[in-house]
């Protein structure tokens, strides 16, 4: 594995497998062409899959130099597992200009990675950047927010016109901009950080296992006076949601409820978590009584706000996953 050292500033790619190594391998490769002509390397991690990922991808990446793969060892989340690849730094040791995460189901196009490094270094103040997201058949995918807050926790839940309309500022997505520009924070799917943010701001919180973890890093970083842009200039395919298989979910998973719970723990306190609950919980007895009345069916997941409720409660009473707020270590390496 090598470090391309030619002119201009440095990117480190980092891709995180999970049980998915054909299609992290393609993502590799795209990532690859997309780096032509721009110093710096890729490094793909396997978050300890167990299934063979880690060996088909060293032998299938092995003619490859600009391509390492390493074994973080265990699956501690997205968080964990992407700081994994960036501590590493690239392969001689020093640490990149530049840090671009890229999902194992979204394949770059050929000027993506390019269009997101240029655009930092025309915007100073700027500290990350993402791209425009779409799928197979080009269909535009909604990859740009606001923070999540109380008003957006009501908002989402009661599913109402007025409400909507009335709370339409507050929103957490503010679909596809038709021009690159500032948002609150961006998916992870295709994400570029100066080192130097990854320096101050710190990396992933690795408390978050799966979802929310981008959030709070776009919110730590807007709080120490760095922006987030979208680019729409930088073209990247997706398929979403093969590793964690959100789209075919029954029941929200736990980890979803201890994610949202420590964004809004973070962002004000418990008072806070406690507020966007109820929040929810009120737009939620409105959308419902709407639904009774109209006789629709639900489309929620199963149990939901009864999981909802129940993990609020434990985290309130002190039995819930321990909440220990993230030290924002940065990484170590030489620069």
């Amino acid at each position: 594995m090598v470090t391309d050292r030619s002119e201009g500033p440095t990117v480190l790619t980092v891709l995180l497998n999970w049980r998915t190594a054909d299609m992290t391998i393609r993502a590799a490769l795209s990532a690859e062409a997309a780096m032509d002509g721009v110093p710096g390397a890729i490094t793909v991690v396997d978050n300890d899959s167990g299934d063979g990922s880690f060996e088909a991808m060293r032998t299938a990446l092995a003619a490859h130099p600009r391509i390492r793969v390493l074994q973080a060892g265990r699956n501690g989340g997205f968080g964990a597992g992407n700081n994994f690849g960036i501590r590493a730094g690239l392969p001689d040791g020093s640490r990149p200009d530049f840090v671009y995460i890229l999902n194992s189901d979204a394949f770059p196009a050929a000027d993506a990675i390019v269009q997101l490094r240029d655009y930092l270094q025309s915007h100073p103040r700027v500290g990350m950047v993402g791209s425009y997201i779409h799928g197979p058949e080009g269909d535009p995918h909604v990859t740009c927010f606001r923070f999540p807050s109380v008003a957006s926790e009501f908002e989402i839940s009661a599913r109402t016109g007025p409400i909507s309309r009335l709370l339409a500022h507050r929103k957490v997505p503010i679909g596809v901009p038709d021009a690159s520009g500032p948002v609150e924070w961006l998916a992870g799917a295709s994400m570029m950080m100066r080192e130097e943010v990854v320096q101050k701001v710190g990396l992933f919180d690795e408390n978050f296992f799966l979802y929310f973890e981008e959030t709070d890093l776009c919110r730590r970083a807007a709080e120490a006076g760095w922006a987030t842009h979208f680019v729409r200039e930088s073209r990247v395919e997706h398929i979403g949601s093969v590793s964690t298989g959100m789209k075919s979910w029954v029941r929200v998973p736990g980890y979803w409820f201890d994610s949202r719970w420590r964004y809004f723990r973070k962002a004000g306190g418990p008072g806070y978590a406690v507020l966007a609950t109820l929040a929810h919980l009120a737009g939620a007895a409105i959308s419902r009584t709407r639904r009774l009345l109209h006789r629709r069916p639900s489309n929620e997941p199963q149990r939901f706000l009864r999981d909802l409720i129940g993990h609020a409660l434990r985290q309130v009473a002190g039995k819930g996953k321990p909440d220990v707020l993230w030290d924002g270590t940065p990484p170590v390496g030489r620069t």
